[in-house]
């Protein structure tokens, strides 16, 4: 067979009033990723497969973009394949279709995808598509089974013989609603068929709208050919509560977790790890409890997370420990560090190989070289640390001076004493030292030892000259 020009229509002009958030539906998260970038990716896929045996015919994809659409265009401009059509009014899902008809008329058939479908497979779409053109059919539509029908269109067969009719939940009778078998949201069209009877359409209906469901109707009425598809309802459930969106998450997340475990990743505890859908993780790497990973993560094989740390968008080696309680964002741990616990590496700090950032420390646009040592209760703004380094504990690179930022160099094999304040800019060469309790104001040179504080003065007596005078004031 030869594949048929298609078109993929995406509806993401809706706001989903059941969310009770300002922010449109398809942009509600789903862990750390938009509801409808599960939806692209899958399209993404079937556009561009992997497998290039895959039977994927050409085609282009569009959005069709309404309430928040400023929103969801600027989210869009991640994937710039895919086209944006302006639904001015939501008048509904017919009402949609219409609007995009200049898009659409350009193929042999369209595909019709609701935006809140996150869980839909490369492998369903791509049969979905395959079957219709076998069949030559005018519209095939996706449904399934489930015991809480609410909110979904019911599908009527028997009723009908062979034709098939989709009536929407508001509009159902009592008898209807107790159908199980619903509409999943996913239409395929033959674009002639379609073009004959879309601008029938009428409104008068509960909600006044436009239901592209009707289009099935007047089909059958016009003799062409309706086949409806039952698939795995796993697949096909959409969100409309943010209950909903949090029973995804979940699902997502189980879904997530078990295929890493499945590729040799240790996770203690599945029901207490998070992990987000652009996270890499390879073998034998370990997930304590309480674990977060976001963004586009990636942890190399033999480290060990944690307990309660957070990645975000983090690149680990191989072999890191992250003892517990350590947060890593937009940076980078080479092979065979240590961190925690209760540390904070953000801002594209880098920590090298065999070093350690220890117990309540941060390093915030830093850079610790390799077998460096910051241990604990200090700040690492702005510096750049070379090897065999050690920082001792409470010791601050003041780099900030209520306008500016400024860096500090501290070059290899430097001791830098407890409690040191570098004020920055300012750098420390190889091989030099700061005594504890100094505050460094201008360079220290190469093999020199720094001590910058006042002079300690004992007086002698002071205990008991003290007590005496408390006795006279009493």
């Amino acid at each position: 067979m030869e594949n048929a020009a298609l078109g993929i229509l995406i509806m993401a002009a809706g706001k989903g009033t059941r969310m009770k958030s300002e922010l449109p539906k398809v942009l509600l998260p789903i862990l750390d990723r938009p509801m409808l970038g599960y939806l692209l990716s899958t399209v993404k896929k079937y556009v561009h497969p992997e497998d290039e045996s895959a039977d994927s015919p050409s085609a282009r994809v569009a959005a069709l973009v309404g309430y928040g659409g400023e929103r969801v265009s600027g989210y869009l401009r991640a994937f710039p394949s895919v086209e944006i059509i302006w639904q001015k009014e939501q008048l509904g899902t017919g009402h949609a279709v219409q609007t995009a008809r200049p898009w659409w008329e350009n193929f042999q058939n369209v595909l019709v995808l609701n935006g809140d479908l996150p869980l839909l497979s490369v492998e369903s779409l791509r049969t979905f598509v395959r079957e219709h053109m076998e069949a030559g059919a005018a519209c095939s539509l996706l449904t399934f089974e489930t015991n809480s029908p609410d909110g979904y269109g019911r599908i009527l067969r028997a009723a009908y013989g062979k034709k098939v009719f989709v009536v929407e939940h508001r509009d159902a009778t009592p008898e209807q609603r107790r159908v199980r078998e619903v509409n999943a949201g996913c239409y395929l069209f033959d674009v002639k068929g379609l073009s004959r009877v879309i601008d029938e359409l009428r409104n008068d209906n509960a909600q006044g709208e436009y239901y592209l469901p009707d289009v099935v109707s007047l089909m059958n009425d016009a003799g062409m050919v309706v086949r409806a598809t039952a698939v795995d309802g796993r697949e096909m459930l959409g969100v409309n509560t943010q209950a909903e969106l949090a029973a995804m998450a979940m699902r997502v997340r189980d879904s997530l977790i078990h295929d890493w475990m499945s590729r040799g990743v240790r996770v203690m505890d599945p029901s207490a790890v998070w992990i987000g859908p652009g996270v890499v993780l390879e073998p034998e790497v370990t997930l304590m409890p309480g674990v977060q990973i976001w963004g586009n993560s990636l942890v190399g094989s033999g480290s060990v997370i944690g307990p309660y740390c957070i990645l975000k968008n983090a690149r680990l080696g191989r072999r890191v420990e992250l003892v517990a309680n350590v947060i890593v964002e937009d940076s980078e741990l080479a092979d065979d560090s240590k961190a925690g616990p209760f540390t904070c590496i953000r801002d594209h700090s880098e920590l090298g190989e065999h070093a350690f950032a220890g117990k309540f420390v941060e390093l915030k646009k830093s850079r610790v070289g390799r077998r460096s040592k910051v241990p604990h209760l200090s700040y690492m703004g702005d510096a750049m640390i070379g090897e065999d380094v050690n920082i001792g504990a409470g010791s601050v690179t003041c780099n900030y001076d209520g306008k500016d930022k400024y860096s500090t160099k501290i070059g290899n094999r430097v001791f830098v004493g407890s409690d040191t304040m570098m004020v920055a800019p300012v750098t420390l060469h190889d091989d030099s030292a700061t005594g504890a309790g100094s505050t460094i104001t201008v360079d220290v040179p190469e093999g020199a030892l720094a001590v910058a504080r006042a002079r300690q003065k004992n007086l002698e007596g002071w205990a008991s000259k003290k007590r005496q005078q408390e006795k006279q004031g009493g």
